[in-house]
């Protein structure tokens, strides 16, 4: 799992992100608090000692200014001060900061000076507070998410690991919460798919075996009518033990897809020489018709899997190329890891070729007859885990590709 699409992640991104955006209100109304007070502290006060002072200051009276505050009108005042607007300023003098409120009257210009104000250090003071209660705040985010996160996806990873070893742990289906209700649910649907899977394996395993030993009758009793010198017999006896031949070949196959696949531990079986023996095999369904099957030979390939099942993808593919090719050919070649089949005849239908994924067969009068076949032989590239690919011929037919995995 790449770490941008781990749960964790997004849960302390979520967390973070949130703490940024309340941080970021949260001083924002702050600052707008510090400027409101500001206002308060200092420029209405200033404004109040102006109201005071200038009509007294114009009548010719004492004016006795508090401590730190200075009250000067036109050449009494300062030249850094001259030509400020009206309102308040702050104003730099060297190292000292002045809040300065600058105006005028009938007798002139004039400016207060407030020289020993200490709002501007709270102020400075107050927003380093702020900024550390910014940080300490997306930190504790940050923490609280991880912690969190963690709460959450451990026993999610727990599920999912006890869900691919085949066993839910008590400890996640006794739990209250959502995750128990979900811990049960996979618990219930994996037996349930268990138990569907047993008796399947159980069922194709049976069948398989009931059907050996009528099936061996069949094959002896049409192996004696043939010894008969009479074509009349014996021409129906070979079709009789061609069939129960298949038959028995499709029993095996099947009691072989229905075990667990330990390909690992098999031989290696050279799949140049099934491929020719399908292709000789399968002869006989040309025979009479202007359509020929040849075997082109390639590279060695040896793959480890069962005999039967390769025989058995391979000449479902040839089968039914033969019998749904009236004319033209039919080719077996081998490609670097690669079995190709060819045929020259219609082609699938669309519905067919939709259903190659699915494993359905699907009635049809193309190269796949009634799909059965290839739904098999993809089954059995599906069990041995080697690709199976279908394409239209450009000058028409059909070409199926088998790609194994070389031993």
């Amino acid at each position: 799992m790449r770490p941008a699409d781990s749960l964790k992640r997004r849960i302390v991104v979520a967390f973070v992100l949130f703490g940024l955006g309340a941080s970021a209100f949260f001083a924002f109304i702050a600052a707008l608090a510090v400027e409101g007070i500001e206002v308060q502290l200092v420029d209405k006060r200033l404004e109040a000692a102006v109201a005071w002072a200038a009509p007294r200051q114009a009548a010719g009276l004492d004016v006795d200014m508090p401590a730190g505050l200075r009250f000067q009108r036109n050449e009494a005042i300062p030249a850094t001060l001259r030509g400020l607007a009206d309102g308040v300023h702050k104003v730099d003098v060297g190292t000292t900061r002045l809040h300065v409120l600058a105006g005028h009257d009938t007798g002139g210009n004039w400016v207060l000076v407030d020289h020993e104000s200490d709002y501007d250090k709270i102020e400075l003071v107050v927003y380093s507070m702020f900024a550390t209660v910014f940080a300490g705040f997306v930190l504790l985010a940050l923490l609280l998410g991880g912690f969190l996160g963690t709460r959450v996806v451990t026993p999610i990873s727990e599920l999912a690991q006890a869900v691919g070893s085949d066993a839910v742990p008590a400890a996640l289906t006794g739990r209250k919460d959502e995750l128990g209700v979900l811990a049960r649910a996979l618990e219930a649907h994996t037996s349930e798919l268990r138990a569907f899977l047993d008796r399947e394996r159980y069922f194709t395993g049976d069948v398989s075996h009931e059907l050996r030993s009528p099936l061996t009758v069949i094959m002896g009793a049409a192996e004696i009518l043939m010894q008969e010198s009479s074509p009349a017999v014996r021409a129906p006896a070979e079709r009789i033990y061609r069939a129960a031949r298949e038959a028995a070949e499709c029993v095996t196959v099947l009691l072989l897809l229905a075990r667990a696949p330990q390909l690992g531990t098999l031989a290696p079986v050279a799949l140049e020489q099934i491929a020719e023996d399908e292709v000789d095999k399968y002869r006989a369904l040309v025979a009479g018709k202007p359509l020929s099957l040849r075997f082109v030979d390639g590279p060695a390939l040896a793959v480890r899997a069962p005999r039967e099942l390769c025989a058995a993808a391979i000449g479902n593919l040839v089968r039914n190329a033969c019998q749904y090719t009236d004319r033209g050919e039919v080719v077996v070649r081998l490609l670097p890891g690669q079995v190709v089949v060819e045929d020259t005849g219609p082609g699938l239908p669309p519905a067919v070729v939709a259903t190659l994924g699915s494993g359905a067969g699907v009635p049809s009068s193309g190269s796949g007859g009634t799909g059965l076949g290839l739904a098999l032989a993809r089954r059995i590239c599906d069990f041995l885990g080697a690709g199976f690919a279908y394409q239209a011929r450009p000058e028409g037919g059909s070409r199926f590709t088998i790609t194994f995995t070389p031993a």
